[in-house]
């Protein structure tokens, strides 16, 4: 398994065409939900991407905001689910923000169904479900 964390400026232009061909794979084509699947977060992001074979397997992006820091577009690869590669992607995606020491509250929206999911790792829900983009959301933060 190799990992690359990258800024978007450091990512080759096939990488950036591989991730955006998979992220609307799965939040566009997948979830039958038509919105701006590339936006301004990619330009301030840290791309996470776990490859086997040289082949993307999964992916996350890491956005520092004022008051916290959220990662999303946590995806994995339709051929690679029930793997265990959600799993390991969360976990890289959190050991990297503890490495950019950033001394933020970690915040995400997660789709609500996933929350356990994301229970497993420390988060706790801080908020009521809501859509977006008719899909219920809920936010979540990690505890220490």
């Amino acid at each position: 398994m190799e990992t690359i964390i990258k800024t978007l400026p450091e990512l080759t232009s096939t990488e950036f065409f591989e991730i955006a061909q998979e992220r609307v794979k799965v939040f566009v084509v997948e979830q039958n939900c038509p919105y701006q699947e590339i936006d301004e977060d990619d330009s301030v992001a840290k791309h996470v991407i776990l490859k086997k074979d040289n082949q993307i397997v999964a992916y996350s992006r890491i956005i520092e905001k004022p008051e916290h820091v959220t990662f999303g577009r946590v995806l994995v690869v339709e051929e690679f689910r029930g793997d265990k590669f959600g799993q390991e992607l969360v976990k890289t995606t959190l050991a990297e923000i503890e490495r950019l020491a950033l001394n933020k509250p970690v915040i995400i929206s997660a789709q609500n169904y996933l929350v356990d999911f994301y229970s497993s790792f420390g988060f706790e829900v801080i908020s009521d479900v809501y859509l977006e983009d008719d899909i219920p959301h809920i936010d979540m933060e990690l505890k220490k």
